[in-house]
């Protein structure tokens, strides 16, 4: 189960403000490219689940993920989560021709099969994706993770902490906020939720 306070920001100022304030606590900075999969009939999103490839740095690397059973209450994210590294060559031949991540040996892939029905002669599409550049830095013995999402109709900036105690975090993060007059709210759709909506939301 991944747990994580999610909190995003309303402005393009905001997340600038965020990313300066935080710099001396810079770790890296991941460039990603998020792509997803599911049957023509949306097996995968019919159970409320995800398969998606993730792909670092201009496809230096690449982890396939499958998500299950999310919930978003009050800024807080848990979901289900089975992630493994792929070879990035064999995965992006995956892009162009889906069913082949069906070849793959892959245990995560294979779980979707096996637990979501996707079974041999069921096809694959990809629902296409967006790309993430994420600012990581270790903060008040919190691993931030700030994000600039580039979707085909707009851009949206969230800060997201993996946490085992996320109402502790999430009151850290607000107060860190509200001492420093960044506009924020709690996250209410996750990024494949705003994917699929077509639409940021309000």
């Amino acid at each position: 189960m991944e747990v994580e306070v999610k909190l995003c920001l309303k402005e393009a100022s905001a997340h600038k403000q965020v990313t300066t304030l935080l710099s001396p606590f810079h770790v890296k900075t991941l460039h990603q490219h998020n792509l997803f999969f599911d049957t023509p009939t949306s097996s995968l999103s019919s159970q409320r689940a995800v398969l998606r490839l993730r792909f670092f740095d201009k496809d230096a690397r690449c982890i396939v993920s499958l998500k299950a059973k999310p919930t978003l209450v009050d800024g807080v994210s848990r979901v289900e989560e089975d992630e493994e590294e792929l070879d990035p060559v064999a995965a992006k031949d995956c892009v162009e021709n889906p069913v082949k991540l069906y070849d793959i040996d892959s245990r995560v892939v294979r779980r979707a099969r096996e637990e979501f029905g996707l079974e041999n002669g069921v096809g694959l599409v990809c629902l296409g994706g967006f790309e993430n550049v994420r600012e990581v830095y270790d903060w008040r013995g919190l691993k931030l993770e700030v994000d600039e999402t580039k979707y085909a109709f707009g851009i949206s900036y969230e800060v997201e902490c993996e946490t085992e105690n996320p109402e502790e975090a999430k009151r850290v993060l607000e107060e860190f906020f509200s001492q420093n007059g960044i506009v924020y709210v709690y996250s209410e759709m996750t990024k494949f939720g705003t994917f699929r909506a077509g639409k940021l939301p309000q």
